[in-house]
């Protein structure tokens, strides 16, 4: 019963944050998450169980600050190489740096990364590990998490320069296949990651590093991509 509602909630969530407005996705997905944690403490989910104990959080800390510093430090080399730049040309952020850095500090934590840990490695992953183990909880979660980016895809075959100059169809496959199969390897990371710490703080920082210099990355070569125009 309490997989189910939390899978109601997911296919709810994800549908408003691309047809709601964009003002309520910061409070969207920290409420979001509440009302999942009262799901998973209903069902007889103690707090260790999903990702939240005491104990675990400086684990959590050394494990998921770690993994952000690599991350970090390979968009800091991709963006050192100018024949990489197209990758980053993703018309959602070209913003301005003033803009991306609240984007990056405020909406991508509050409008995702919190909702997404919460319920895929919080409160999925511990209802699945309970009954079928840590190995089962993983699979289920990381191909949930694939398909939760379905649409998202959709998104990035618009406004994405390296995708959107081929043909419609060709553009949706890349992006969908893309998309789905980077994610939900990412949902294996981040939920052994989850699995070795204990702690959801672990892939929380790794989500919202990756994010967050996606951001940032994409402002930057937007902003260089602008000085470098020749005028008039």
């Amino acid at each position: 019963m309490a997989f189910a509602v939390v899978l109601l909630v997911l296919v709810a969530v994800n549908v408003w944050v691309h047809v709601g407005p964009r003002r309520a996705h910061l409070l969207t997905g920290p409420l979001a998450a509440a009302v999942l944690l009262l799901v998973g403490r209903a069902a007889g989910l103690s707090w260790t169980q999903l990702g939240l104990g005491a104990g675990s959080l400086l684990r959590g800390l050394r494990w998921g600050g770690a993994c952000a510093a690599i991350v970090v430090a390979g968009y800091a080399v991709a963006l050192a190489v100018p024949a990489l730049h197209r990758f980053f040309l993703d018309t959602r952020y070209r913003l301005g740096l003033r803009p991306a850095f609240g984007a990056a500090f405020l909406s991508v934590p509050l409008g995702t990364v919190v909702f997404e840990e919460v319920a895929f490695r919080g409160v999925l992953w511990a209802l699945v590990e309970d009954r079928a183990g840590a190995a089962w909880a993983t699979a289920v979660t990381a191909v949930l998490f694939g398909l939760w980016h379905v649409l998202p895809a959709l998104d990035l075959a618009r406004t994405n320069s390296a995708v959107a100059g081929s043909g419609r169809r060709t553009r949706l496959t890349v992006a969908l296949a893309g998309t789905v199969l980077f994610t939900t390897a990412a949902g294996v990371l981040f939920a052994e990651l989850r699995r070795r710490s204990g702690s959801l703080l672990a892939p929380m920082l790794l989500h919202w590093a990756t994010n967050a210099a996606g951001v940032l990355g994409s402002a930057l070569v937007w902003s260089i991509s602008r000085r470098s125009r020749p005028s008039g």
